[in-house]
C-alpha cells in the first residue's frame, strides 16, 4: 500500500525553483532559459516570473531583460533571522516566567495589521492548552497587540486601526477613545491586559520587548483561564511580565540608559528645529 503523499500546488513549486536558480549563482536569468530549465514553455515562465517581480522577490533589468533576485527577498530573510534570533534569546526567560506564574507564556509580534505567536510555553503542570504558535489575532483584543499597538507612532497606530474594530466578545473594545486611553495607560504602567475581550474565559497580560534602538519589537505575554488569572491577580502577574520583556529587551541589545539619551538628545533636536521654524515665521 503506498504512503499518501502531500497534495502541493505546481505552480508554487515552479516559483521556488525559480528563486533557487537566481540563489544558486546563476545571477541572472532570461525567460526563455528559465522555461528551459524549469521544462515548461516561455509563457508560462513569464507568468510566474511577473508575479514574483510584483511582490518584489525578483526584479528586471533594465538593460539586459533578465531576472535577478529582488530585495524582497532580502526582506524576508531578515525578518527570518531575526525572529530566529529572538526566539533563542527569549526561550529561557519564557520558560522561568511560565514556571514561575504557572500559566502560558506567549512570544508575539507584529504581522501586518495582526499580531502572530512565535513560541510559547506552558507551565508544567498544564495539561489541557491551547497552542497559540502561528495564529494571527487581531492587535485591539489582545494584550499582546495592545503592547506592540502602545509601541507604535501615532500615525502609525491610526493605520493600523482603519476601519471597524471587530467585537469578538460581549467584553471586547469597540470604542476608538477607550481603547487609545488603555494603550496610554498601558505604555505608562508597562504592560497591557485584557479580560476576556479576545475569548470568553480568557485573560492575558503581556509587556513590550525592546531592540537595541529601543523600538518595540516583540511582546510577551502570560495568559490562563479568567478564574484563575483574575483583575485581582493582574497587576503582580504584570510586573512578572514586564521584568521578563525587559530581561529578554537587555539580551536584544537594549540599554535603557542609552535609549533614555536618544530620547532626549531627539527631544532636543525637535525643540530646536521648531524653534528655527518660529523664527523664521516672524
Amino acid at each position: 500500500m503506498r504512503n499518501a503523499q502531500p497534495a502541493t500546488v505546481q505552480s508554487v513549486g515552479r516559483a521556488v525553483t525559480i528563486l533557487e536558480l537566481l540563489a544558486s549563482g546563476a545571477g541572472e536569468l532570461g525567460v526563455t532559459e528559465l522555461g528551459r530549465r524549469l521544462g515548461v514553455h516561455k509563457a508560462t515562465a513569464s507568468r510566474l516570473v511577473a508575479t514574483l517581480a510584483e511582490h518584489g522577490l525578483v526584479e528586471q533589468n533594465p538593460v539586459t531583460d533578465k531576472y535577478r533576485l529582488g530585495f524582497g527577498v532580502v526582506r524576508l530573510a531578515a525578518v527570518a533571522t531575526a525572529g530566529l534570533d529572538l526566539v533563542r534569546q527569549a526561550r529561557p526567560v519564557l520558560e522561568r516566567l511560565a514556571e514561575e506564574t504557572g500559566e502560558t507564556v506567549n512570544l508575539a509580534v507584529l504581522d501586518g495589521d495582526r499580531v502572530v505567536n512565535i513560541d510559547q510555553i506552558t507551565a508544567p503542570h498544564l495539561v489541557v492548552n491551547v497552542n497559540w504558535v502561528g495564529k494571527r489575532t487581531p492587535l485591539h483584543c489582545s494584550s499582546n497587540g495592545k503592547v506592540l499597538l502602545a509601541g507604535l507612532l501615532e500615525r502609525e497606530r491610526a493605520r493600523l486601526l482603519r476601519g471597524r474594530l471587530e467585537r469578538l466578545t460581549p467584553h471586547t473594545i469597540t470604542d476608538r477613545d477607550l481603547l487609545n486611553a488603555q494603550l496610554m495607560e498601558a505604555g505608562a504602567r508597562g504592560y497591557a491586559y485584557t479580560e476576556e475581550e479576545l475569548e470568553i474565559g480568557l485573560n492575558a497580560v503581556a509587556a513590550p520587548i525592546r531592540d537595541g534602538a529601543g523600538s518595540v519589537v516583540a511582546a510577551v505575554s502570560v495568559s490562563g483561564p479568567a478564574y484563575r488569572l483574575t483583575p485581582k491577580r493582574m497587576p503582580p502577574v504584570g510586573g512578572q511580565t514586564r521584568e521578563a520583556g525587559a530581561e529578554i529587551s537587555r539580551r536584544m541589545g537594549f540599554v535603557e540608559e542609552a535609549a533614555a539619551s536618544e530620547k532626549r538628545l531627539a527631544s532636543v533636536v525637535t525643540s530646536l528645529r521648531r524653534g528655527r521654524e518660529r523664527n523664521g515665521r516672524r
